[in-house]
């Protein structure tokens, strides 16, 4: 089987599909899929990313405008979608889903008896209906509504399916638009590699890449710092358990890993920990980490917390069950339920108050309670998330 992805986007800082991309590949491969990506990025930049070498890349170069259009993508299918079986489309609201729709139809008006190969669009929760009532959302949420009727619901609607990475996030889909009438939707669950076992090295990549005290316990946020991901839900949570004297000396240091500090949000998160020094000593902001030194700082904290709005998946929530990690989560996270049915975190509401609550549940439990959890977050892993069996059911649904 030959797969095309066809994706805006391949940086892997900026995580999401492209992460699941990659954590799919070796056992793709090795169940003899190949798998190529039309992206529109500059060729030079591809190479510093550190893709599999089995993983070959269609660099259409930089696009244009904020609805991220480049020419180069309709001509490109034209002349190559033949060769493959499928095409996967990764993500909407942009140019790259409208240029696959309208090179497929560009096919049939040449030749009608040119092979044509199969489309699914995997969406990755771009049809989650808080994108269209979040507040802060709202100038978006009509351009979306527009773009809805005028573009993306032919996409949806004559697609060969979509493709769900959960049950929750296939569920959320149906309640955002009118219109919506897939031929076939396919819950194929997610996947990510394991983890590289703990050795001497890598317990400590993480303490080298510091600057302060890792030894001393802590709870670790490894996400895109956000609005969407609730880091300042967290910080507030901290200044509020910080001045509550049951639980002042329980709470264990904060740490903040992940691209974004330099943004607008950011650097409101930064002022307002200057504000309130009680916690300055307690968190602290590492910047993006990937590789041996991820690795290391997921195995090294006590457990794992994110207090998202919205999470389609949450690669790195299944990262740390993978590492025996407890998750501490909201229900807005949407693999909360297998977590929650499998004993493998604590799961709150995204709200301020759901957060200091799933803290102050996490610092109350016994030590023999979190050992128990911890076995169980491995277990969540492996019957849940573990990739090999995510990639049978990705081929068994679009074979």
């Amino acid at each position: 089987m030959k797969i095309l992805h066809i994706i805006s986007g391949v940086n892997p800082k900026n995580g999401g599909p492209i992460q699941g991309i990659r954590n799919y590949q070796n056992s793709l491969f090795y169940l003899g899929v190949e798998r190529h990506i039309a992206t529109f990025e500059d060729p030079n930049d591809i190479l510093l990313w550190d893709f599999p070498e089995t993983l070959k890349f269609h660099a259409l170069g930089k696009p244009k405008t904020s609805w991220q259009y480049n020419s180069k993508l309709i001509p490109f299918l034209i002349n190559e979608a033949s060769n493959y079986d499928v095409l996967i489309i990764n993500g909407l609201w942009t140019y790259h889903s409208y240029a696959v729709t309208k090179a497929i139809q560009n096919i049939k008006k040449k030749s009608s008896n040119q092979k044509l190969p199969k489309v699914y669009v995997m969406p990755h929760g771009m049809l989650d209906p808080w994108f269209q009532k979040d507040k802060t959302r709202r100038l978006k949420a009509i351009r979306n509504f527009f773009y809805w009727h005028l573009i993306e619901k032919k996409v949806i609607n004559t697609s060969d399916g979509l493709l769900f990475t959960c049950e929750e996030e296939l569920f959320l889909a149906r309640n955002t638009f009118s219109g919506y009438h897939p031929k076939k939707e396919q819950n194929i669950g997610y996947g990510i590699e394991a983890p590289p076992p703990l050795s001497e090295e890598l317990k400590i990549a993480f303490k080298s890449h510091c600057n302060f005290n890792t030894l001393e316990p802590y709870l670790l946020f490894l996400s895109r710092i956000h609005p969407k991901k609730g880091v300042d839900l967290l910080i507030r949570a901290y200044c509020e358990l910080l001045s509550d004297l049951e639980f002042a000396n329980k709470i264990p240091n904060l740490i903040i890993a992940g691209p974004g500090i330099e943004s607008e949000y950011g650097k409101k998160l930064l002022e307002f920990i200057e504000e309130n020094p009680n916690i300055k000593p307690k968190i602290n902001f590492v910047g993006h980490l990937f590789g041996e030194t991820k690795w290391s700082a997921i195995y090294g904290c006590e457990a794992f917390v994110l207090p998202s709005h919205q999470e389609n998946f949450g690669i790195a929530v299944a990262e740390a069950l993978a590492c025996n990690k407890p998750v501490l989560i909201t229900n807005k996270v949407n693999i909360y339920i297998e977590i929650e049915q499998g004993g493998a975190g604590i799961i709150s509401d995204d709200t301020l108050a759901g957060t200091i609550n799933n803290l102050k549940n996490w610092l109350n439990l016994s030590t023999e309670v979190k050992e128990k959890m911890s076995e169980n977050a491995y277990f969540v892993y492996e019957t849940n998330f573990g990739v090999k069996n995510a990639a049978i059911r990705l081929i068994e649904s679009i074979k």
